[in-house]
């Protein structure tokens, strides 16, 4: 039982972790998708065309910043493995210099 637990573990890991770079992927599209619908609106309903790329410009926009702030928290998620790390190789060592005495 734990193999097929342990299989199934792994098997939902890489899910959620496929599931999250296609959702930053998603995003960037909506968020130019957005952009372009709310510069079509804002040209349709106002004299001025230049408005457009305006909307386009916010949705691209709107996308790089996705990307800024999925790169921060990537940033952030590594931070804290490498802290975790380092507190693991602590605990090694202090195990290993009480056990040599």
């Amino acid at each position: 039982m734990s193999k097929n637990s342990n299989k199934r573990q792994k098997i939902i890991r890489k899910t959620i972790e496929a599931a999250d770079g296609l959702s930053l992927g998603i995003s960037m599209v909506v968020a130019i998708l957005i952009g372009i619908g709310v510069g079509y609106l804002l040209k349709k309903f106002t004299p001025y065309p230049w408005l457009f790329w305006l909307g386009v410009f916010w949705g691209v926009a709107a996308a790089i910043l996705n990307v800024y702030k999925a790169y921060k928290s990537q940033v952030k998620s590594y931070g804290e493995f490498q802290q975790r790390d380092e507190f693991i190789k602590e605990k090694i060592r202090q195990k290993e210099q009480d056990n040599g005495k």
